[in-house]
């Protein structure tokens, strides 16, 4: 008798109100360990927990006092997943065949042939469920990288490695900060990552801790009961209660006060909140993720974040590079900036000429995503043909020209040169040719440590 491999538990449901019929099906089914049979003797029993969407049911077609095609009909309305195998004493070919039509996978005659004939027929279904998980879950895959490419945009490695971490930090339940410079993406990178996880179907909830007045915060986060405070005229819910199920984004967590630091700690540890003003603990369901612009670590060094907190949050960490370091992924995100810019105010659609695309890359974007996108949109506004041209970007003079430091020719000379390593990969022959000076220069810089190397990827 052949034993599947499959390590996949398969759930089967046996209907027979025969006893000794029903036990012997049970036994030889069970022989696969990887079988999970429960049999029933009562049809509304057997109804009742179709809820629970067995695998493959055997079904009885004479049951005394029911219809046959009726119970069929309620398997397909009530699990449409589930495979059925009619078992019946009668061998009525038309009968056969119109239960097939019906919606039954197969139909089988009780005889002496009727423990291998079933045997044959539940490894086809283990196939045919094997395969159908498998393309579903490739074509779950598939549809990810699109929609991941339709959010985040790149195909800078940096960005690769990022799409990896988004996939995995959602498969998970791993708590998850997420560090980049201001304008990275933190939100945008949190908001990917709940789309892709369990809780998809549930509230996505950001607060911003750095633009919300302390005394305010407690009641935001955790909502207040009617006059827990002057000018508390109501009962609010605060966000961790309106996440409920799904995800809470706590942007800029290194911004959280002390006092507020204590009940944060409190909350993921005993996952319940507390409204102000209130006694009654009101249990949580919510996965937190956090961003910070600061080091933590450094924080907690200080004294300004409290270490206990922070080893609770430690997690995943999903580093945001800065959009300088992203090369020409730079021009993808403007693009796709100023497609969407464009078609939300009825304009032409509009593209940016070769000299425009190099003029986007000299910049260096302090304020990165968020800097190039008020750039794209104001030279869309400023441009008067579909062509953008470099006249129609306006770039922030204070970083056009970083002069207003004070430093010596030669320091200026080091960090173009240390720039331009990091940028090409710390290929010396490169930098050499785009700054057009001698490779031998840039040894002696290294040498005199004026500039550092490190490994090339």
């Amino acid at each position: 008798m052949p034993v599947t491999n499959n390590k996949l538990r398969t759930k089967i449901f046996v209907l027979e109100d025969d006893l000794w019929y029903s036990q012997f099906l049970s036994y030889h089914l069970s022989l696969d360990e990887t079988h999970e049979v429960v049999t029933f003797g009562s049809v509304n029993e057997f109804l009742h927990n179709l809820t629970n969407a067995p695998d493959i049911v055997t079904l009885d077609y004479h049951l005394p006092g029911y219809d046959g095609e009726m119970i069929l009909n309620r398997i397909l309305e009530l699990s449409p997943n589930t495979y059925t195998i009619v078992i019946s004493g009668q061998e009525d070919i038309s009968k056969a065949v119109n239960t097939i039509k019906q919606g039954a996978y197969d139909y089988i005659v009780k005889n002496e042939h009727t423990k291998e004939r079933l045997w044959s027929i539940v490894e086809k279904v283990k196939e045919h469920i094997t395969l159908k998980n498998e393309i579903e879950a490739l074509r779950k895959e598939v549809y990810q990288k699109q929609e991941m490419g339709k959010e985040i945009v790149g195909s800078s490695e940096p960005i690769q490695k990022i799409f990896k971490l988004v996939q995995k930090a959602a498969s998970t339940s791993i708590n998850l900060v997420i560090t980049g410079e201001t304008g990275t993406g933190k939100e945008f990178t949190a908001k990917a990552i709940h789309q892709r996880s369990n809780r998809a179907k549930k509230p996505f909830v950001t607060v911003n801790i750095s633009a919300i007045p302390g005394k305010l915060l407690e009641s935001e986060l955790f909502g207040n009961e009617e006059g827990a405070f002057a000018g508390a005229t109501h009962q609010q819910i605060g966000r961790f209660e309106e996440a409920q199920g799904g995800t809470l984004f706590l942007d800029e967590i290194g911004e959280l006060g002390f006092d507020l630091q204590v009940r944060l700690l409190r909350v993921l540890e005993e996952r319940e909140i507390v409204r102000v003003g209130s006694i009654t603990p009101i249990p949580v369901d919510v996965r937190v993720v956090v961003s910070t612009h600061r080091n933590l670590l450094e924080e907690v060094r200080m004294g300004h974040f409290r270490e206990d907190l922070y080893y609770h949050l430690l997690g995943m960490q999903i580093h945001l590079p800065p959009l300088r370091e992203r090369g020409h992924d730079l021009l993808l995100i403007a693009q796709k900036v100023l497609q969407a810019f464009c078609e939300q105010n009825n304009m032409p659609a509009k593209s940016f000429t070769t000299n425009a695309q190099k003029k986007l890359l000299q910049h260096t974007y302090p304020g990165n995503i968020r800097e190039l996108k008020a750039i794209v949109e104001l030279a869309a506004v400023l441009s008067e043909a579909i062509h953008i041209t470099p006249e129609d970007i306006q770039l922030p003079e204070s970083t056009l020209s970083q002069i207003s430091e004070e430093k010596t020719l030669d320091e200026y000379i080091a960090d173009t040169v240390q720039k331009y390593l990091e940028k090409y990969n710390y290929n010396v022959m490169c930098v050499a040719d785009k700054l057009k000076i001698g490779k031998s220069t840039i040894y002696r810089m290294i040498r005199k440590k004026e500039v550092y190397m490190a490994e090339r990827k």
